[in-house]
């Protein structure tokens, strides 16, 4: 088995991509994929190895992808928007052989100070590049295909960074058995895979939610993916009627946008028979809303990167604004106590997940992945749900101290780490505050060192530098002490 041939059994003239207006079928897919898979193999690169993609939703990608995974090896999906001291530390992390580079990658990747990073040998790029010795991804495209080397179901596929369900961002283990099992259970929720389907790409695929259920369901069912690199809310419209899109998934942003945007036509979204919410909480309004004004119901779903990522699913349920649906096919949920008992319908209890999607641990962390994982198998995630009479499951808070930035995960220790390296910077503590337009943001208290001196944009743009841009904080207080409890950890309530 190997999660790259998903794309193998599909018609040779059967749209797979929609990428910067251009078409590609799967016929073309699959022999530029073979070709570069090849291409791959011939430089040396092994089964196991960590080979990074610095890129954004575009055919480039989804070729890399593809490639990468059929030649035996590990993607590491990285956000092209990161800057390279960032990119340089996860790379790093994860002992990165090999690192692709799409053009909207190119401005962060060609920064990457390579002296740090001894393991990394080759740096494919989709065009010219100022990383002397850089290969050429057309060049690779030529050479003779090679078959697909086989994997199995526990041999790891994808690295994906995530905050965890603790501590501070490390890179989750998702097996090609896990990611597939999740493809399954997310395409059984619908019936048959329809290849009919168009399928809207803008959430990003260096994200689970974009790279499996998005991209994976749609590569699977033999469907088309629009790929777009930038949502902006009006040309969504256009792009999403011109393809005649069916399966619209998006973050709450994203429906947000359309809900407050006067005169749009009633039957904007006419050709959509799927639309869903996910990353983060959905308001309810903005549900009715889009209800009220286009006819669409947007479902909710629940998951995360550890379980590949979909848990629970609203898709064939009726439609309940608020609840993430209920458990999806081969997947036990539990919500559990403090002592580890189940609660009562209508008590809250922190969701406990089980099943084939739930990932492998975290890359190079046994204790992390301990603490997450119990003996039985079961995933302790950290978030807090009630489930009603009728089955249907609701969020109602985070066991962790996680911000949701747009739908992105971002974890304080992370960010506090970095502003902790800024000479004048003797204590910080971060927390997310309520946003109109990204629902949180993230908000630093900063303690100064006696004798120093710093302003709110120094602290800003010194995060700006080594962290992506959803990470750094909005806002800086600066303040005498921070809250502590008594043992000595900072009080992130008070804080909020």
């Amino acid at each position: 088995m190997n999660l790259a041939s998903i794309i193998e059994p599909h018609p040779d003239d059967a749209t797979a991509l929609i990428s910067r207006g251009r078409v590609t079928t799967y016929g073309e897919l699959r022999a530029q994929v073979g070709g570069l898979r090849a291409g791959l193999i011939g430089l040396g690169i092994d089964p196991g190895d960590r080979v990074g993609i610095v890129c954004a939703n575009n055919w480039y990608f989804v070729a890399s992808y593809l490639a990468v995974l059929g030649a035996g090896a590990v993607a590491v999906p990285l956000n092209p928007l990161s800057p390279p001291r960032e990119l340089e530390r996860e790379l790093a992390a994860v002992g990165a052989r090999a690192v692709l580079v799409g053009p909207s990658g190119r401005s962060n990747a060609d920064g990457i100070d390579r002296s740090r990073l001894p393991v990394l040998e080759f740096v494919i790029h989709s065009e010219g590049s100022s990383n002397e010795g850089a290969i050429l991804l057309d060049d690779l495209l030529d050479t003779p295909p090679v078959p697909v080397v086989d994997r199995g179901p526990d041999d790891l596929a994808v690295l994906i960074f995530t905050s965890g369900t603790a501590g501070s961002p490390k890179a989750a283990m998702l097996s090609h058995g896990n990611l597939l099992a999740n493809l399954e259970q997310t395409i059984a929720l619908r019936g048959q895979g329809d290849s009919t389907d168009v399928g809207f790409g803008v959430l990003p695929m260096f994200h689970i939610f974009g790279l499996n259920v998005v991209l994976g369901t749609a590569l699977q069912a033999g469907a088309s993916v629009l790929l777009v690199e930038r949502f902006d809310p009006m040309s969504a419209l256009e792009a999403i009627e011109k393809h005649g899109v069916t399966v619209l998934p998006g973050a709450p942003q994203m429906w947000a946008a359309w809900a407050a945007m006067p005169g749009l036509p009633e039957d904007s979204f006419a050709t959509v028979k799927v639309a869903t919410s996910g990353a983060a909480h959905l308001d309810p309004h903005v549900a009715e809303t889009i209800r009220a004004r286009f006819g669409l119901e947007v479902g909710e779903g629940y998951g995360l990167t550890e379980a590949s990522p979909v848990v629970t699913a609203s898709i064939g349920l009726p439609w309940r604004p608020g609840s993430v649906g209920a458990p999806v096919d081969g997947v036990d949920v539990r919500l559990v106590d403090t002592e580890g008992e189940d609660v009562l319908v209508g008590d809250p209890g922190e969701i406990w997940v089980k099943g084939p999607n739930v990932f492998q641990g975290y890359w190079n962390d046994a204790e992390a992945t301990r603490a997450c994982i119990d003996d039985d198998g079961w995933l302790h995630t950290g978030d807090i749900a009630m489930v009603d009479d009728e089955g249907f499951l609701f969020l109602v808070d985070r066991a962790k101290d996680l911000i949701i930035v747009s739908g992105f995960n971002v974890f304080p220790a992370e960010v506090e780490e970095v502003l902790l390296e800024m000479d004048g910077v003797r204590e910080v503590a971060v927390v997310g505050v309520p946003h109109p337009h990204t629902g949180e943001a993230v908000k630093a208290f900063v303690v100064v060192e006696p004798g120093h001196s710093l302003e709110e944009d120094a602290v800003i743009e010194f995060a700006a530098q080594r962290l992506a841009r959803y990470k750094c904080p909005q806002k800086v207080n600066f303040v005498e002490e921070l809250p502590l409890n008594l043992s000595g950890k900072v009080l992130r309530r008070a804080l909020r």
